[in-house]
C-alpha cells in the first residue's frame, strides 16, 4: 500500500512535468491555458471527453440528457468505469489529458496541490454557478486553502441499518443497536454472534471497518485531520476507536474468519446479509437503502438508528464525487458548463423524475437521491418520498435525511490521498494483528505527517 502510492506521487510528479508544462501553476484560475472568467462564459461547444464516469443507469441518463438539451453542439464521451488513477497520470504525462474528471472528493487536496486539477474560480464565475446550493460539508471537502477546485455531486452519509427478523430471534429490540455506549453495543453484538467452529454463521454487528475509521474516530469525538490539513491519525480517541472495532471483530470471529464471512456475500445480490438474515446491523452507506428497497419483496424486514457520538447526537462522516478540470483540459468551457448542470436543482429534479418510474415500474420503495445540492434534496423529498408503505425503510429514510444535516467533511489536506492511504495501511496492520491500535496508528501519523510536510514546503 506505501509502496504504491509512493509510486502513484512519484508518476504524478512525472506526468505533470511531461504533460501541463506551460499551462499555468495549481494558484491560476480557470480553464486550461489559463482561461479567465469571462473566457468560461457562453454556449460550449465541441468535444468532451470525461473520465470516471459510468452514466449507465437511470439518474444518471437523466441529467446526461438535461445536458444534452442545454448544449446540443456539444459531443459527449465518457468512458464506462471508476476513475482510475493510473490511468488519469498517464493521460496527463501523455498531455492528452481528460476535459473532466469525476472522481472521489477526498483525492482532491492532494491532485489540487501537485497541479493536476484546476482551481475553478473562474469557472464558478463564467458560468455563473450558484455554490450557495452546495451543502457547506459538499463545498468544504472540495475547497483547499480558500479555493474551490470541484463542484460536488452525490452526498453520502452512514446510518444504522438493522434486520429486525434477527434482533427479534435474540430477543432484542432495534434500540439495542446504537452508538452512544460502546460496551453495550459491543455486549449486543456478542450475543447475537453465531458460529460453527471456526464457520461464522451469523454477526450481530459489522462495524464496516476498515473502511470505516474515520467514521467510527469522529463518534468518539476525533477528526483525523486537523483543520490546517496536518494529520491527527494517533489521536488518543482515534487510538480509543480502533481499539474498540478490534474488540468488536475479536469477539465475533476474529479477523481471518470475519473478513472471510463478509466476502462470502453479494452485498448487492437478493442473499445480501440483511436479507438473509445473517446480519443484525451495520453502519451502511445512505445509498444502501435504495439498494435493500429492490429486495423489500424478497424477505428484508429494515429497520434502523442513526449514527451518533458517544452523547447520543447524529453524526456522519460524508462522502461522494466531484466534478474537476485537469490542467491542459482542451475544453475547459464545456467541462464548467456539465458541472454546473449535471449538480443543478433542476437537472436532480429530471433524476428523481426518471427515479419514481423506474420505482413504480419494479413496485418498490423511492428512497430519495441524496445529493450535495440542499434544495435539490428537499424538493425530491417533498414530491417523491411517500412514507407509509413500510415502517422500517421509512425511518432508514428519515435517518439518511437527518445524517445529511449532521454530516462533517474531514478536513481538505494537500497530503489527504496520503493520509487516507496511511490509515488504511494501519488500520490493516492493526487488524492482522502486526501490531497494536497505538503502534499502528502511531507509524501511519509518521507517514502521513512526513507527506505533509512535503507540501508544507
Amino acid at each position: 500500500m506505501r509502496r504504491s502510492r509512493v509510486l502513484l506521487t512519484i508518476g504524478l510528479a512525472t506526468a505533470l512535468t511531461a504533460g501541463c508544462a506551460g499551462v499555468g501553476g495549481s494558484s491560476g484560475g480557470g480553464g486550461g491555458g489559463g482561461a479567465t472568467s469571462a473566457g468560461f462564459g457562453g454556449q460550449p461547444t465541441g468535444a468532451l471527453n470525461i473520465m470516471g464516469f459510468g452514466g449507465d443507469d437511470d439518474v444518471a441518463k437523466a441529467r446526461i440528457a438535461v445536458f444534452q438539451q442545454s448544449a446540443p453542439d456539444v459531443t459527449v464521451t465518457h468512458n464506462k468505469g471508476d476513475f482510475d488513477a493510473q490511468q488519469f497520470l498517464t493521460a496527463l504525462a501523455s498531455g492528452n489529458p481528460p476535459d473532466l474528471v469525476y472522481m472521489s472528493r477526498a483525492l482532491i487536496g492532494s491532485y489540487a496541490a501537485q497541479g493536476a486539477i484546476q482551481p475553478l474560480t473562474s469557472c464558478i464565475e463564467g458560468q455563473q454557478i450558484d455554490t450557495s446550493q452546495y451543502r457547506p460539508a459538499a463545498l468544504k471537502s472540495v475547497t483547499l486553502k480558500n479555493v474551490v477546485y470541484g463542484i460536488p455531486e452525490f452526498y453520502t452519509v452512514s446510518v444504522n441499518l438493522v434486520d429486525t427478523t434477527s434482533l427479534q430471534q435474540a430477543g432484542l429490540t432495534t434500540a439495542d443497536i446504537q452508538t452512544k455506549d460502546w460496551n453495550a453495543l459491543l455486549a449486543t453484538a456478542t450475543k447475537m454472534f453465531k458460529a460453527d467452529g471456526g464457520k461464522i454463521e451469523h454477526v450481530g454487528y459489522d462495524s464496516k471497518i476498515p473502511d470505516s475509521f474515520p467514521l467510527w474516530a469522529l463518534v468518539n469525538g476525533a477528526q483525523i485531520v486537523k483543520d490546517d490539513g496536518s494529520p491527527n491519525l494517533n489521536d488518543p480517541k482515534a487510538v480509543e476507536a480502533l481499539d474498540f472495532n478490534l474488540k468488536l471483530v475479536a469477539a465475533q470471529g476474529g479477523w481471518t474468519n470475519f473478513k472471510s464471512w463478509r466476502d462470502s456475500f453479494d452485498i448487492f445480490g437478493d442473499q445480501n446479509p440483511i436479507t438473509a438474515h445473517k446480519l443484525s446491523a451495520f453502519p451502511m452507506d445512505s445509498f444502501y437503502v435504495n439498494v435493500l428497497a429492490g429486495f423489500l419483496n424478497k424477505g428484508t424486514t429494515l429497520d434502523s438508528t442513526s449514527v451518533t457520538d458517544r452523547q447520543g447526537q447524529p453524526v456522519s462522516t460524508i462522502g461522494g464525487q466531484a466534478w474537476v478540470i485537469p490542467k491542459g483540459a482542451k475544453n475547459p468551457v464545456a467541462a464548467c458548463a456539465w458541472a454546473k448542470t449535471m449538480t443543478q436543482t433542476d437537472t436532480w429534479m429530471a433524476a428523481a423524475k426518471a427515479r419514481a418510474a423506474t420505482v413504480a415500474s419494479k413496485n418498490t420503495l423511492f428512497t430519495g437521491l441524496y445529493t450535495a445540492n440542499t434544495k435539490a434534496d428537499q424538493q425530491i423529498r417533498d414530491m417523491y418520498v411517500k412514507p407509509g408503505k413500510d415502517a422500517g425503510f421509512d425511518r432508514a429514510i428519515a435517518n439518511v435525511y437527518t445524517a445529511l444535516d449532521a454530516g462533517q467533511a474531514l478536513n481538505p489536506s494537500a497530503a489527504g490521498a496520503e493520509i487516507d492511504a496511511a490509515w488504511k495501511s494501519a488500520v490493516s496492520r492493526a487488524l492482522s494483528g502486526s501490531q497494536s491500535a497505538q503502534a499502528a496508528l502511531d507509524q501511519a501519523q509518521q507517514e502521513a505527517k512526513a507527506a505533509y510536510d512535503k507540501t508544507a514546503k
